[in-house]
């Protein structure tokens, strides 16, 4: 009897082990974040270059602390703030500090105005005093501690206003704010979106002058979304935006003397009339303020620097691109205002050294790969931090190089992505690392040396957990189409077997500068991936033509004609792995979110003799209906190139509909308007073409919220199983 209990229970242990280590991922699994990565929370380096904090919350007592942490031995060396000890906030969720680190805001409650821009309560805490000062009474917006901490600015319905730390009057700088006519010193929505920034105003040195652009939206056409809601009547949100071809707000910059209370308007000698400001800063010097001005095809850049005590300005940097220029926030002045600039000029995005007066002093880097991050300039050592993909394009190294383009240094060892955060006196960095194979770890290193000083925290309980599921290795390679090599992730059945055949399912993104084969960790849909390839399907994802970090020529290429190279890359390569042995080339699928629906109800039509189904979520359908900053970057107006427009829209091809399509968009999408969809819809009807479509009430361009997600990915994984695994039983046996 004992011996047979014994054989039971190992047979059990055995059953077990094997069971646990094949489980498969479901969707409910995915969307609950039970694979999300830890991480650390909004990490600020301590001006003493010692020290760190972080954000810490404890979800079971609801308080949140700011902790202190020293570099070297990544110990607790305080808590600076707790809200256990703030009688006036039960808690808070972010942190800024003041420039000088006397004070901090902290954010107690926040609404979202659209993609990045929030209304909000704050705080001030005094370091020093221990004394907290609700900012206002109002919900605000981008609030900003003079760099001596004595006062703070915001934004409040469309004005700006600066209150007196010490006294407590608020002083209203702006009184012309309407809402869906004149904002000043924060972006309008397109601005919001395209530029990505929200806050349009700055503090000088010396914490007596402001200065802001104001955005006139009269002129700038309303689009309206009906929010369905839960009551008896639906409402209307309506706001400002600019469709390809139409009136964008009209800009101007300003600037606010807080002692004499004088309210001017700068201009300058431009070159053109309708223009952007996407960028202004302050130089080292108090008087000195830098302004980004850009032409409206985007493909002219002008850096000011205005005296704003004489009134004077000058030009001391003009680019120009046959197709477009990037905005960045790269822009560094150093102790001798000479500046550092980084520019796509050579072929490669690169990093630049010019003097005050944009005379060039020396080209930092160069070669056939891209700079892909900034980190900064340590004067001391004369030495700049940056990112690149010299290690591979789907890769990220840490470097450092001197100014004068000399003694480059890979400071990180692991391939993969790497990515640093440095110490204020850039003697320390934390680095977050991952790659296909692993999940974010956070290592602390020495900048000097790039030796590792300590490991901060990893995801090995994370890798531990995955151990117990089925998952198939994402394969990078590269795939020869139309005379360039691609890079490509494949993943498959984790019983792969290549004297079977197995049904395709391809996603891409293929946006202007974007990347979706890169060597980092999992996102969600990477596990809906592994899900999809464990019940039968081949998944590929191939950037083409059009996408980031292989030069300029390489990206530009689609210029004027978006959807056409990329489209034409996607087919190919669809039909070369079609040719595979293993792959039924009757059964290849595509699918893609925002710019990779648009490409994947390309594909469907203008490739219906490849692509049996095609998914496209939240597509735009056609350029006309997209925003003025990002489509005309690309494409001009539609006044000036019609046919690149229409050519290459969805809508005007739908009489070559063949296969299987599923259209979904949220109602409430302020990006990519439902107008896309409907318009997509009704244009099929008309051609008498079937399809499959799903409406997800006010959502937006995210498509989540409660039980949300969890359906959107049932639909499609529901719709792939009945277009392209229809034979799947039959090809497995």
């Amino acid at each position: 009897m004992k011996i047979k209990q014994v054989l039971v229970a190992f047979c059990f242990l055995i059953t077990t082990s094997v069971f646990c280590q094949e489980k498969q991922f479901t969707l409910q699994e995915i969307w609950s974040g039970q694979f999300r990565t830890e991480g650390m929370q909004a990490l600020h380096s301590m001006d003493n270059g010692n020290h760190y904090s972080v954000l810490n919350v404890d979800r079971q007592t609801r308080t949140s602390t700011i902790d202190i942490y020293d570099y070297k031995t990544l110990k607790k060396i305080n808590t600076l703030v707790s809200s256990a000890d703030i009688a006036e906030i039960q808690g808070f969720f972010n942190y800024t500090f003041s420039e000088d680190e006397s004070k901090v805001i902290l954010t107690t409650k926040s609404q979202p105005v659209f993609r990045h821009s929030t209304l909000g309560e704050y705080y001030i805490y005094d370091i020093a005093s221990k004394k907290v000062t609700k900012v206002s009474d109002d919900l605000i917006q981008e609030p900003t501690l003079s760099p001596d901490g004595t006062k703070i600015a915001y934004g409040f319905e469309n004005n700006l206003y600066v209150k007196d730390l010490k006294s407590g009057k608020v002083e209203q700088i702006t009184t012309d704010g309407e809402k869906n006519k004149i904002i000043n010193g924060i972006t309008d929505w397109v601005y919001e979106e395209e530029f990505a920034f929200v806050r349009a105003f700055d503090w000088n040195a010396e914490s007596n002058q402001i200065a802001f652009v104001r955005f006139d939206e009269t002129k700038v056409s309303e689009f309206s979304m009906d929010v369905y809601g839960s009551d008896l009547y639906q409402t209307q949100h309506v706001f400002k935006y600019p469709k390809a071809g139409e009136a964008n707000s009209k800009v101007s910059l300003h600037l606010y003397n807080v002692n004499s209370k004088n309210l001017t308007e700068i201009e300058v000698g431009r070159t053109y009339e309708d223009f952007y400001i996407p960028r202004l800063k302050w130089s080292k010097e108090a008087d000195v303020l830098s302004v980004h001005y850009m032409n409206r095809h985007q493909n002219e850049l002008d850096l000011w620097l205005i005296d704003t005590k004489a009134m004077t300005s000058k030009i001391v940097l003009a680019e120009k691109d046959n197709a477009y220029i990037d905005v960045t926030d790269n822009l560094t002045f150093l102790e001798d205002n000479s500046f550092i600039w980084t520019s796509e000029k050579d072929g490669f995005n690169h990093i630049y050294h010019y003097s005050k007066n944009g005379q060039l002093i020396k080209q930092v880097t160069d070669g056939n790969w891209e700079v892909t991050n900034y980190y900064g300039f340590n004067e001391k050592i004369n030495t700049i931090f940056y990112q690149s993909t010299e290690n591979g394009s789907i890769n990220r190294d840490v470097y450092s190089i001197k100014l004068n383009g000399k003694n480059k240094k890979r400071l990180t060892n692991k391939t993969g992505t790497n990515s640093a955060a440095f110490s204020a006196d850039f003697t320390y960095f934390i680095n977050t690392f991952s790659s296909a194979t692993t999940p974010q770890e956070y290592t602390l290193y020495n900048s000097k040396s790039g030796e590792i000083v300590k490991e901060i925290k990893d995801n090995k309980a994370l890798a531990k957990k995955l151990e117990s599921y089925v998952i198939s290795e994402k394969e990078f390679s590269t795939i020869s189409v139309n005379g360039n090599d691609l890079n490509m992730w494949t993943i498959k059945p984790k019983d792969f077997d290549s004297s079977k055949t197995y049904p395709l399912f391809m996603y891409q993104y293929s946006g202007p500068g974007s990347q979706q084969v890169a060597n980092r960790w999992n996102g969600a849909n990477d596990y809906w991936y592994q899900m999809l390839a464990q019940q039968g399907y081949i998944v590929v994802c191939i950037d083409g033509r059009g996408t980031g970090f292989k030069g300029a020529d390489f990206k530009k290429v689609t210029q004027n004609e978006l959807g056409k190279y990329e489209l034409e890359d996607q087919i190919e390569a669809a039909k070369q792995l079609g040719k595979l042995d293993y792959i039924d080339e009757t059964r290849i699928g595509i699918w893609g979110w925002s710019y990779g629906g648009f490409m994947s109800s390309n594909a469907l039509l203008k490739g219906n003799d490849v692509f049996k189904m095609a998914i496209a979520v939240a597509p735009v359908t056609s350029w006309r209906f997209y925003d003025t900053i990002y489509t005309e970057r690309y494409m001009t107006t539609p006044q000036e190139n019609p046919s690149g427009y229409d050519e290459n829209s969805p809508i005007n091809h739908v009489d070559k509909l063949k296969g299987d399509y599923l259209l979904i968009h949220g109602t409430g999408d302020d990006n990519v308007h439902v107008q896309n969809t409907m318009r997509m819809v009704e244009a099929l009807i008309q051609a008498d073409k079937q399809f499959e479509w799903m409406l997800y009430p006010d959502k937006n361009h995210g498509i989540y919220g409660g039980n949300t997600r969890v359906h959107l990915y049932k639909k499609m994984t529901d719709f792939i199983h009945r277009t392209l695994g229809d034979k799947l039983q039959m090809s497995q046996n």
